[in-house]
């Protein structure tokens, strides 16, 4: 377990904070590189890439930067999120939706995402599906051959499950994103999936217009889900991926602090805001400008080159 105390991480900043970027930027890079090399070396019998992590832990990016890679080593590579593979929920009543649980495996069209893997090793046309959040419909989306020397990266947070993607494992390798460095404070360590809070306040409230108290209620949810049902299969991934970033809490101050001291004290989740506060009132906070434009971090305040 790595830990960064915030006496250090505050030091770094104020003697060269482009510096901290730059090194935790190259960090996350060269795990990156890493996996690229062995994807490279077992790409004929192993094309698919089945990359799994928790909520907010940087699956998309990752999964956009390690395509960006593949391709500057001359390999063909295509992202598909599994998140597109949801079944419809349109037209069921309030108390039917209640009732299914959002995190679970079933959520997923396993039997079309099986054959369409079974369709991407085989290199046939596949009609791929998109999944409309908004209407929980599903359409359809481009149409997809997969050539010889091409990579298919599928990222979700059940792709490690075998039960969901099948019998592609023996044509597939696995990777895990997460956050595994923890910040400390004097005694206290502030645990990885706060980290991932922080970008889920981040990008729900500038994306998707959600209130503080409501993100981390849900939250709460999407924990039970992982141990559920993510973390069991993470080592079924033949490389693990930290996407810690040593300066992004700096990054998130400005905006986060003003939003969680907004929060009442009888809010019945108070505890977690104070975990927050506790740490993000002690770090010298660092201009967004500061952020490549093709980091994690990106992801979750804005201005990336990706699209998501």
């Amino acid at each position: 377990m790595n830990i960064l105390p915030i006496t250090e991480l505050n030091k770094a900043l104020n003697t060269d904070s482009g510096k901290v970027v730059s090194e935790a930027e190259e960090l996350y890079h060269v795990q990156l590189e890493a996996a690229v090399s062995d994807i490279a070396e077992n790409c004929k019998e192993k094309p698919i890439i089945l990359l799994s992590g928790p909520s907010g832990s940087a699956k998309t990016t990752t999964a956009l930067r390690l395509k960006s890679l593949l391709r500057r080593n001359g390999f063909g590579a295509h992202v598909i999120s599994m998140d597109n593979y949801f079944l419809p929920l349109n037209g069921l009543s309030g108390e039917e939706l209640i009732k299914i649980d959002l995190e679970a495996p079933s959520r997923v069209d396993i039997p079309l995402l099986k054959e369409h893997l079974e369709r991407f090793w085989e290199c046939l046309p596949t009609q791929l599906p998109v999944f409309n959040f908004a209407d929980q419909t599903r359409g359809e989306g481009e149409l997809l051959c997969r050539r010889e020397n091409e990579i298919i990266i599928l990222e979700g947070i059940h792709v490690l499950n075998p039960s969901v993607t099948g019998d592609i494992r023996q044509h597939s390798q696995g990777i895990y994103v997460s956050v595994r460095t923890r910040l400390s404070n004097q005694n206290k360590l502030l645990h990885p999936s706060m980290i991932r809070l922080m970008r889920r306040l981040m990008r729900d409230r500038l994306f998707r217009g959600r209130k503080t108290e409501d993100i981390i209620r849900a939250f709460k949810s999407v924990q039970r889900g992982e141990t559920l049902y993510i973390m069991p299969f993470k080592d079924n991934a033949a490389f693990n991926i930290d996407t810690f970033m040593s300066f992004e809490a700096a990054v998130y101050c400005n905006k986060l602090l003003p939003q969680l001291q907004e929060v009442n004290k009888d809010f019945e989740l108070y505890g977690t805001v104070r975990e927050l506060l506790d740490f993000l009132e002690n770090i010298v906070p660092l201009p967004t400008s500061i952020v490549p434009d093709g980091s994690i971090v990106r992801e979750f305040v804005g201005g990336s080159v990706f699209s998501y």
